[in-house]
């Protein structure tokens, strides 16, 4: 597989290696220190980032590659440059390219388009290195033996959801979303697609719109911002009101498992999405599972420019 375009597109076995590199990353940093020696990575941002792009060009670093951090507006695309074309220009330069974008159809095409590796490190549907990082932190505080624990995600049906309902489906987990009803719920195809998955790998896949039902007895509560960007502001009023029953609070964190740890993707809105005393307790990880957004794109570059990842079949 020469790209990481879409969550779906990992096989359980792919995310072992990753997870298990990842980990050895985590404990020593420059262990590949010479992989991308003299090579460049092109980091192609047209959303604001902290941790993706702190990660991003970090985990270059330590491989011993050179970043190349690119704005929306620094490129020919702008005034009229193809994707196609600049996805093949890009190719000649660079050693792998890592999107943080709007459309997936933008990343699929300069996948398809171009001859290096291509990293969706988030879109509007997907959000595939985050739920690596997820991943890494679930199995560091809980092992590989996940049986009878339940992995909860509340709030906003956004790509966030949808990863954690197809990496959950991938990992053979029992995974919850808890949205509202209607137009913040995950999206039907998403849904179908991890139940498609569940089905060969025996997870479970469950889809609750009351958040007191999803958070009894869970291993992890998981949340994210209620307003992404690029949400129309007209839409905050409503959208807060109906979130309001799933925001994260001691309530909630008092019905799961006595080990249950809290997980957010970051940037957190403290009294939003989440309490304070939730996301600064002592039951949260956030922290070290921001670090592993470097651990875990450091892994996938390393395996991606080696060829060794292979996808689903």
């Amino acid at each position: 597989m020469k790209d990481l375009l879409r969550t779906a597109d990992l096989s359980r076995d792919d995310v072992e290696l990753l997870l298990a590199t990842a980990a050895d990353f985590a404990v020593n940093p420059l262990k590949a220190s010479s992989a991308l020696a003299h090579r460049t990575v092109a980091i192609y941002m047209t959303k604001p980032s902290t941790r993706t792009r702190l990660a991003s060009e970090t985990a270059v670093a330590h491989l011993g590659g050179t970043p190349i951090f690119i704005r929306g507006d620094d490129l020919q695309l702008g005034r009229g440059e193809t994707i196609a074309d600049t996805a093949k220009i890009i190719s000649g330069f660079a050693s792998a390219l890592i999107v943080r974008t709007f459309a997936q159809s933008d990343v699929d095409e300069l996948g398809s388009a171009g001859s290096i590796p291509v990293i969706n490190a988030l879109t509007d549907d997907d959000h595939p290195t985050q739920l690596l990082a997820d991943w890494l932190t679930i199995r560091e505080n809980f092992g590989s033996d996940i049986s009878g624990r339940k992995f909860t995600y509340l709030g906003d049906g956004n790509n966030m959801s949808h990863a954690w309902l197809i990496m959950g489906a991938i990992m053979g987990a029992h995974v919850v979303t808890a949205t509202p009803e209607g137009k913040w719920a995950p999206d039907a195809g998403v849904i179908a697609q991890a139940r498609a998955i569940a089905a060969t790998t025996g997870a479970t896949i469950e889809i609750l719109h009351d958040p007191r039902e999803a958070a009894r007895e869970a291993s992890v509560l998981y949340t994210d911002v209620w307003m992404s960007m690029g949400d129309p502001e007209s839409e905050r009023a409503e959208k807060t009101r109906v979130l309001a029953p799933f925001s994260v609070d001691q309530d909630l964190m008092s019905l799961t498992a006595k080990d249950a740890i809290f997980m957010h993707c970051l940037p957190a809105h403290r009294g939003e999405e989440v309490s304070a005393e939730i996301i600064d307790g002592p039951r949260s990880v956030v922290w070290r599972e921001a670090l592993h957004r470097r651990t875990t794109i450091q892994a996938l570059l390393f395996h991606l420019t080696r060829g060794e990842i292979h996808g689903r079949q």
